[in-house]
């Protein structure tokens, strides 16, 4: 959460096409709970919300966030 408690917003872009991108739930066990597929060039703003504690990112992507930039890769 940001510090006036609204929740924090992360922007996803495909640097390929493919890119999965997965929300996990919170509480005692991690769950799946929803996930996107993004093609090259494509964009996605995400949200931590009360339900999602994580995102996960699967490919090649540029994601920004209040913390800075990072690029994820493609496995290898």
């Amino acid at each position: 959460m940001t510090q006036k408690g609204t929740p924090e917003y992360i922007v996803i872009k495909a640097v390929e096409d493919g890119v999965n991108v997965i929300g996990l739930t919170r509480g005692a066990d991690t769950r799946f709970h929803h996930s996107e597929k993004l093609d090259k060039g494509e964009v996605m703003i995400a949200q931590f919300t009360e339900h999602t504690s994580a995102i996960k990112i699967r490919g090649k992507a540029v994601i920004q966030t209040v913390h800075g930039e990072i690029e994820s890769d493609t496995k290898k």
